[in-house]
Order: C-alpha cells, then structure tokens, then sequence
C-alpha cells in the first residue's frame, strides 16, 4: 500500500457555483498547503444534508483528506447549499442551521424519534468536545476544588422527602 499519506484539514467551506465543498488541507508528506475541490451533484434543495455529509465523508475518493472535517461541519457546508438553492440568503442560512443546531433545555426529548434523538446527542456532544478543557490547554488546571457557601438557604427537593406513598 505504500506509506500512508497524512493531510490535515485546515478550513472547509462551501462554494455554491459550481456547488462544490472546498477544503484547505497540509500534506505532511510534501509540507504544503494544498486545496481540495469536491464538486457536488445530485443535490437539490430538497436532498437530506446529514446524508450527503456521510456520503461525502466515506466517498473513497476524499476520505483521507476529510478524516479531521466533523460530520456535523459538513451537513452545515450542505445545508447553506440547500439554503442557496432555496433561494435564502447566506444570513438567513445561518440563522436556520444555528437555531436547528441549538439545544432547547425545555424540549421533552423523550417525544423525539431516533434521529432526532441522535441529533440532540451529537450536538450535545460536540458542545462538550468545544468546552472540555484538555490537559494540554493553557488554562487546563487539574484537580479543581471549588467551596460551595454553606450558611445559603438548601432547598429541599419534593422527591427528597420520604414518603410511604406508593408510586
């Protein structure tokens, strides 16, 4: 098989005409900076984004230069096309995909089916990735003690009280 090429996504983004995903990526073997042009066909403004971001991911042909490209980066890319196509602004593509991005704390998701579940969980997840401090961060400090006031008010939680009802 040879040695394994390593490229290292730098940006991605989205080209509406031709429609095409673009990214800019190193090649670690020849030390440049290169650009990636992956035409886009099939796609309508009717097309499942999530789809065509893992179809693109897993296409052999862009597979080892999409490796550090998230899947949820690219079904946003594909989802400012469908935007375009609809006939949205770029801003008004933004706001869609940032508002179905958000989490709603008050949404019951036990009334969402799989999909929209794995969605949630995925978001949620990604939000954590962003978020966690790792031990390389220059602000990661281990072993955080943190003394919670104790002369406050504790409230008392209903289902704290013991009850011999039965439930």
């Amino acid at each position: 098989a040879g040695a394994k090429m390593t490229f290292s996504a730098q940006k991605c983004g989205v080209c509406f005409q031709p429609p095409s995903i673009i990214l800019i990526y190193k090649d670690s073997s020849q030390d440049k900076t290169r650009q990636r042009i992956m035409p886009i066909r099939n796609f309508s403004k009717f097309s499942d984004c999530s789809r065509a971001a893992e179809e693109l991911k897993n296409n052999p042909r862009h597979k080892a230069y999409l490796e550090g490209v998230s899947l949820r980066q690219l079904q946003k890319l594909y989802s400012l096309l469908r935007g375009h196509l609809k006939g949205q602004s770029l801003a008004e593509s933004l706001e869609k995909f940032q508002q179905e991005e958000t989490i709603d704390p008050e949404e019951d998701m036990n009334k969402l089916d799989d999909k929209e579940l794995a969605k949630r969980k995925s978001i949620m997840d990604e939000l954590f990735e962003k978020n966690r401090k790792k031990k390389d961060d220059p602000d990661f400090v281990y072993n955080v003690e943190v003394e919670f006031p104790q002369d406050e008010q504790l409230e008392s939680c209903g289902w704290d009280i013991e009850s011999d009802e039965e439930i």
